[in-house]
């Protein structure tokens, strides 16, 4: 293609170091990215829409490691960038906790990442009201248990702070056959949280100011430690790492200027705190827990003398959960010794003990419980159908999988249940516009959108039909089916090849291991060229597909400099002139934020040619395109509508929303250009997958299956990775996530059997 003159592709922004985008295990090791190769053969070459040439792609030079796409949206490690200067120095909109204002009252955003956590504190403090042993207890060992059993029944009101102190005898296990089902437990509606009062932000700027951290922290530090922060990091400064974006290294420098030289690597607070941090940073990346081997390793990278110990203090002050599942092997039988033993190489080894924050341990439980309750208490019918309509009418819970096309099937079976009389309602991650009778489940836990709850905070409903279900995190989950009543029906239905959930846990992918309800695979193919290429690298093949109406064109660059200029060339004039698709329905997707074609770089490329202006409202401007995250792990697209006094105003599918002033930094990014991540869940007529030299590190089969799945009509692949395209979709499976679920589950629904 001839190089067009007058364009020059921008010098990318300095990265900046993203927490999400680092490895959990290792922490401090990056992965290496994959060298470059002789030229790719995949599914068929172009430089531009309207051409058919043959395969082939130009030599990319490796450009070293690229950042990767947020691993705590999909547990893909990537690389990280270079270090933020500053405690709490962040890069990516809703990464961290909201950002409280000094004083006031919070945001919209805030308010509503707060009523989650409230919510789920109102579910932990009615579990702590349950008579009979604590679920949880019986999967911990020795002191772990009665720590968490005495840490339950202080906040359930039924036991003294002193509990913590005695050495109570463990609690009973509970039977493996219950006579009853337990008594659903029901959220009521989150309520209006209050803002941190206007003293205790102020006492927190002093603190602050004393061990020489950025005053503007003060706001966060209030909202997340509360009414007793001050005194709270005076006593133990390592509580500084619980504001996210806060690093080791700077909670160090903080307590050293506070504490003294007197503190050390081996300060006992320093390594409880760490310990939380290390499990914090996990659940960024998907797990729910970790192996104890993993935790001490991490605390050794951070200089922690002695690990073991470590663990061992942030377990006994409660600050961290042991987790040691039983053994699934048999006991063996008593007798007068004729009984031979089995060989030590036969003996099934025991599970590994992890380490997880109560907030994921409870979420997993009341997850598995109220699953467990769906399956029990639904009435078995006889619906007339298809597959999936038997499934429904027999069970409490089913699966569907399948892909794109196949999302048609549980909406029919929505429309075919309220011909039945009834109260059914779809729920999908992204507003897609499946449907005026479509919401997303954010709207529907947030009460924004949906059939309301009744006194006992349930939906009033009979069958919930959830689509994307593999973006569900646990703590999403959890709320979702603690909100459906007994006998409601739950489908859950997506696509088990996509990237997983933006927050902690793997929930579709658990149940569908579980194996304990029925699961329906879709027999439906996605259409086209499209369909088929995506299929293909589902099945691990990289397929020359035909493309006669140029749904799949290649695009081969040498360089991330001609990646930049070739994407803004598609976007502003290829794709409209040769498609008829305009710039606003076509969507940029890169491997990562950082890098010279990353998220950062394209984004002041294409606002360059689409939308110039000063960007007189926090960098922004009327037209501009944008993706908002309201809360950690949720990421909306949308359009700049106007700015005044209050903030920003977006206009986001079907919505009008207002981005505070104060969060505008640090929940908004331009949004010409997203990350498979941000992606997943939508998809748009035309989409343009970025691949520089120095992405190659971070693609998986799952990371191209999604950001090749977000294309309706046409696929554009600026290519410059060679071989570690093809080699991606062959081997590069997404790492597992570490998670409880699937044995919680298992657990439950094996005692009803006994």
């Amino acid at each position: 293609m001839t190089e067009p003159s007058g364009e020059t592709a921008p010098e990318a922004a300095e990265p900046a170091e993203d927490l999400r985008e680092e490895a959990a295990e290792g922490l401090d090791a990056p992965e290496e990215p994959g060298a470059a190769e002789a030229p790719a053969e995949g599914p068929g070459t172009s430089e531009e829409p309207g051409t058919t040439e043959g395969p082939g792609a130009a030599e990319a030079p490796a450009e070293g490691p690229g950042t990767t796409d947020e691993p705590g949206t999909g547990g893909e490690p990537g690389t990280a960038e270079a270090p933020a200067e500053g405690p709490g120095a962040t890069d990516e909109p809703g990464d961290r906790a909201e950002a409280g204002a000094d004083g006031g009252e919070l945001s919209e955003a805030q308010a509503e990442l707060a009523a989650q956590r409230e919510l789920r504190a109102r579910i932990e403090a009615r579990k702590a009201e349950k008579s009979g042993p604590v679920a949880s207890g019986a999967k911990l060992s020795g002191t772990a248990a009665d720590l968490l059993a005495a840490v339950r029944a202080v906040e359930g009101g039924t036991a003294s702070g002193s509990a913590f102190y005695e050495a109570p005898e463990p609690a009973p296990r509970r039977p493996a056959v219950e006579t009853a089902p337990a008594t659903p437990v029901r959220p009521p509606a989150p309520e209006r949280p209050t803002a941190p009062a206007p003293g205790t932000t102020a006492a927190v700027r002093e603190v602050l100011v004393a061990g020489g951290a950025p005053e503007a922290l003060a706001g966060r530090v209030a909202a997340v430690l509360g009414e007793g922060a001050a005194p709270a990091l005076r006593e133990d400064p390592w509580q500084l790492l619980a504001v996210p974006g806060v690093r080791p290294e700077q909670a160090d420098g903080f307590a050293r200027a506070l504490l003294g030289p007197a503190c050390g690597p081996g300060d006992p607070r320093r390594a409880v705190a760490l310990t939380v941090w290390l499990l914090e940073r996990a659940a960024v990346q998907g797990h729910t827990a970790l192996e104890v081997r993993a935790v001490c390793a991490g605390l050794a990278g951070h200089a922690v003398p002695d690990p073991e110990q470590a663990v061992e203090a942030a377990v006994s002050e409660g600050a961290v959960l042991l987790f040691q599942e039983e053994e699934t092997a048999e006991e063996e039988p008593e007798g007068d010794g004729d009984v031979e033993e089995a060989p030590p190489a036969e003996r099934e080894p025991a599970a590994p003990a992890l380490l997880g924050l109560d907030r994921y341990a409870l979420a997993e439980e009341s997850l598995a419980e109220g699953l467990a309750r769906l399956v029990r208490t639904a009435k078995t019918e006889v619906w007339e159908g298809g597959e999936l309509e038997r499934a429904a009418g027999a069970h409490g819970l089913v699966l569907h999988t399948g892909g794109e096309a196949a999302r048609a099937e549980p909406v029919a079976l929505a429309a075919a249940a309220r011909e039945r009389g009834l109260r059914t309602l779809v729920a999908v991650h992204a507003d897609t516009g499946i449907g005026e009778d479509a919401v997303t489940v954010a709207a529907l836990l947030s009460g924004a959108a949906g059939p309301g709850r009744d006194e006992d905070g349930a939906f009033a409903l009979d069958l919930l039909v959830v689509l994307d279900a593999p973006q569900l995190d646990v703590e999403t989950g959890a709320m979702l089916v603690e909100s459906l009543p007994d006998g409601c029906r739950l489908v859950l239905s997506g696509d088990p090849e996509v990237l997983g959930a933006p927050g902690a846990g793997r929930v579709f992918a658990d149940v569908l291991a579980s194996r304990v309800c029925p699961r329906i695979a879709s027999r439906v193919p996605d259409p086209g060229p499209l369909g088929e290429l995506v299929s293909g690298i589902g099945a691990g093949e990289l397929n020359q597909v035909e493309a006669p109406g140029k749904e799949v064109v290649i695009v081969p660059v040498r360089d991330a400099g001609e990646a930049v200029h070739r994407t803004v060339q598609l976007v502003a004039d290829s794709v409209p002139r040769a498609l008829g698709v305009p710039s606003e329905q076509t969507q940029v997707v890169t491997v990562g934020h950082g890098g010279s074609a990353g998220t950062r770089a394209l984004n002041a490329a294409l606002k360059q040619r689409l939308n110039p202006g000063p960007g007189r409202f926090g960098g922004y401007d009327p037209g501009d395109r944008v993706a908002y995250a309201p809360v950690p792990g949720r990421t909306v697209t949308g359009t700049v509508l106007s700015a005044d006094a209050e903030g920003l105003r977006l206009r986001c599918g079907r919505d009008e929303l207002l981005v505070p002033k104060d969060r505008v930094e640090s929940s908004l990014r331009h949004g010409w250009a997203l990350t498979a991540h941000q992606a997943a869940g939508t998809r748009w007529p035309a989409v343009v997958v970025v691949l520089p030299g120095d992405a190659a590190g971070g693609l998986s089969r799952p990371w191209v299956y999604t950001a090749f799945g977000r294309a309706e009509r046409h696929l554009s692949v600026v290519h410059g990775v060679d071989q570690a395209l093809p080699r991606a979709v062959a081997e590069g499976v997404a790492p597992e996530r570490t998670t409880r679920l699937r044995p919680l589950l298992e657990a439950l629904l094996a005692a009803d059997g006994e």
